[in-house]
């Protein structure tokens, strides 16, 4: 029944796809999910190494790297589907939606649960990068390229780097531009930038002022 979900909701949420047919045997997407069923089976039933051999067999062909121990609802969609890569302890709910470029990944710092939970209905969008053993909350819905390093609740959408939610129950969160930009992480390149400002003001002055310039040292 997993696969047939999976094929109907490609059918579904892909205006370019005509028919199952089409879906089961063109779409690689699909084919990941055939290649995961498989590993997925292996890795409960203590197989590892064929789990993995299967699962790095789909990667090869379809671009899309599974990892045999992920958790993985009824209905994923995976559009396009290159470079997207699903962790070991990752959980995905049902009728969720990934764009190329997705990563659902670990950040080197966690132990045991170290990959993303995502709720059902959630649309990740085009290079998002969700990282840590975080929980993004059903029918919420993330930017195309951004990080997501923290928990995002049910029925939000969240933008940016680090990603920020700016919508929760359609309703526009108010937040400064300084919080969306930087929140806890300093943007390094914005202060570069601005420092640079600074210089080219004070060298201004002193260009339009030579009196007002430091004398060189002879």
């Amino acid at each position: 029944m997993g696969l047939l979900a999976d094929a109907k909701s490609m059918l579904k949420k892909d205006p370019a796809a005509r028919s199952l047919v089409e879906v089961m045997l063109l779409y690689p997407g699909f084919h990941a999910l055939v290649f995961y069923r498989v590993s997925h089976w292996f890795y409960k039933h203590g197989r590892l190494f064929c789990a993995r051999m299967v699962s790095q067999w789909g990667r090869g062909f379809t671009g899309i790297e599974i990892h045999p121990g992920a958790t993985i609802g009824d209905g994923l969609f995976i559009d396009h589907g290159a470079g997207v890569v699903i962790g070991e302890t990752a959980e995905i709910g049902n009728n969720v939606t990934l764009y190329h470029g997705v990563t659902l990944g670990g950040t080197g710092k966690d132990e045991g649960k170290r990959h993303p939970t995502i709720g059902d209905n959630v649309l990740i969008g085009t290079g998002c990068k969700v990282l840590g053993p975080i929980t993004i909350g059903a029918n919420s819905r993330i930017g195309a390229n951004s990080v997501v390093l923290s928990c995002i609740p049910a029925n939000a959408t969240a933008i940016g780097i680090p990603a920020c939610v700016v919508r929760v129950n359609g309703s526009k969160v108010a937040r400064s531009s300084e919080e969306l930009n930087q929140r806890d992480y300093p943007d390094v390149v914005h202060a570069d930038i601005k420092a640079l400002q600074q210089r080219i003001a004070a060298l201004e002055c002193a260009l339009a002022d030579p009196q007002a310039a430091p004398a060189e040292k002879r």
